[in-house]
């Protein structure tokens, strides 16, 4: 067996671990910058009493006037699971449903960018047809960075408490984001400007009582969205609201009929 050179390193797999492990610990610990607005104290802790929190009503919603291939996108740190109310509310309205196939939502990286790019590619050949991707919070920015990239395999893009506009600073989760990641919130390893428009038709759904992230940022500015449909719902509200689910169904005819 060869024997490494003097000059070569050896492997350091513990002060490689400790080294991610104090630069997440810097990134968590990082202080707010000035005049950056985030939801009120009382709107965060309402998130919080609402972890588990499930309205029980069962609803009926009309059908599609234009059943869709869709694609599904978990937010931050969420299962697809948790989504699984607005999943079956779409495929009873006739939409063809899917979910993006990754799991927990931990963050951007190239393979798992790269991973979705192949999938929405895949399944609107086999659709014969391009997808709507509805994203909830982050992964609203995967749909719209999918979009640009994936143009001709994407028909619309409806997002749900999303930050794609201003800072990426102007919420209540920044911190846990670096925590997790190990990466800047506004340096993430996939590049592109969230708050440029793709070209398919895009809908921001946003809430006045959003207690993570500033409704300035999911509502975004003309220009950057078709259309701004406010709903009033917690941020975790958007995964299962009855009427976060009636206005995606809306707003899917509404893309579907604009083009």
């Amino acid at each position: 067996m060869t024997e490494p050179a003097l000059n070569e390193q050896a492997p350091r797999p513990f002060s490689d671990l400790r080294d991610g492990i104090e630069r997440r610990a810097r990134l968590a610990s990082e202080a707010s910058p000035a005049g950056i607005r985030r939801p009120r104290l009382a709107l965060l802790l309402s998130e919080v009493m609402a972890l588990g929190a499930r309205r029980k009503a069962e609803c009926t919603y009309p059908p599609a006037r234009h059943p869709q291939p869709v694609m599904l996108l978990p937010g931050f740190g969420a299962h697809p699971k948790r989504m699984r109310p607005l999943l079956r509310a779409l495929g009873e309205a006739g939409h063809r449903t899917h979910e993006w196939g990754l799991g927990f939502n931990f963050g951007p990286t190239p393979a798992n960018f790269a991973f979705l790019l192949g999938r929405v590619a895949d399944l609107a050949r086999e659709e014969g047809a391009p997808l709507v991707l509805v994203g909830w919070s982050l992964g609203g920015l995967f749909a719209r960075e999918i979009a640009k990239q994936r143009p001709g395999s994407v028909a619309a893009v409806i997002t749900m408490g999303t930050p794609f506009s201003g800072d990426r600073r102007a919420n209540n989760a920044w911190r846990a984001y670096q925590l997790v990641t190990g990466h800047p919130v506004d340096a993430p390893p996939i590049p592109g400007d969230f708050a440029i428009k793709p070209a398919a038709p895009t809908v921001a759904l946003w809430s006045p009582r959003d207690g993570i992230v500033d409704p300035r940022s999911t509502c975004g500015w003309p220009g950057e969205r078709d259309r701004a449909v406010a709903v009033r719902c917690n941020h975790l509200g958007f995964a299962h609201d009855p009427r976060v689910i009636a206005e995606v169904l809306r707003q899917i005819d509404w893309a579907v009929e604009s083009v």
